[in-house]
């Protein structure tokens, strides 16, 4: 059942509607996507920790893809589930922290680390605390879905640099982290009106 409000449609989903969504058979959900992104999540974060980023890129890539195309199937198939709105930013919120913990924490700064890691959990804090009655949902606002794409940018650059020996990609990532952490702060004050 789609949740009013949550089905408005983002720019990707418009290049999505003709790329990607057409593959994904009709009796794939949007929340099969997320929970094989979670289940994925502890291998890509395992095979990282091992140092093998041949392997651990194109893994970690393809789970931060699962994210833009559950999220596109269920606004563009009518397939927005209470389930989906909660666990698909518990999804994302597992890869990046796993990662960041696992692989930034490294090579990033750890204040950076753990103010993007903090600023990422706060609105869901926040909304969590409330009392809320009325059983509304969190939906993600612009602010946020950009600052998730610059984290997996950040992310994907970092591990990209560490792959080919690149100081430069690294310090990139970390620019890119830093850059987030702006749009990370705008999500959160504006989930916490």
């Amino acid at each position: 059942m789609a949740q009013r409000g949550f089905a408005k449609l983002y720019p990707h989903d418009y290049v999505m509607r003709y790329t990607f969504v057409p593959l994904v058979p009709r009796w794939i959900t949007p929340n099969h996507i997320t929970l094989f992104r979670m289940a994925l999540t502890p291998f890509v974060v395992w095979i990282l920790f091992l140092g093998d980023y041949a392997l651990g890129i194109p893994l970690f890539v393809l789970a931060a893809f699962t994210d833009m195309l559950d999220g596109s199937v269920a606004r563009l198939r009518h397939q927005i589930t209470p389930w989906g709105i909660f666990f698909d930013p518990v999804a994302d919120k597992m890869l990046v922290g796993g990662v960041a913990l696992t692989v930034a924490l490294k090579y990033f700064h750890p204040v950076l680390v753990f103010v993007a890691i903090a600023l990422d959990l706060l609105p869901a804090l926040v909304f969590l605390s409330r009392k809320n009655p009325g059983g509304d949902m969190m939906k993600a606002n612009v602010w946020g879905k950009v600052k998730m794409v610059l984290q997996f940018f950040a992310l994907t650059a970092l591990l990209f640099g560490i792959f080919a020996g690149s100081t430069a990609l690294i310090t990139v990532g970390e620019a890119i982290l830093g850059i987030s952490l702006g749009f990370a702060l705008i999500a959160a004050v504006t989930y916490s009106l």
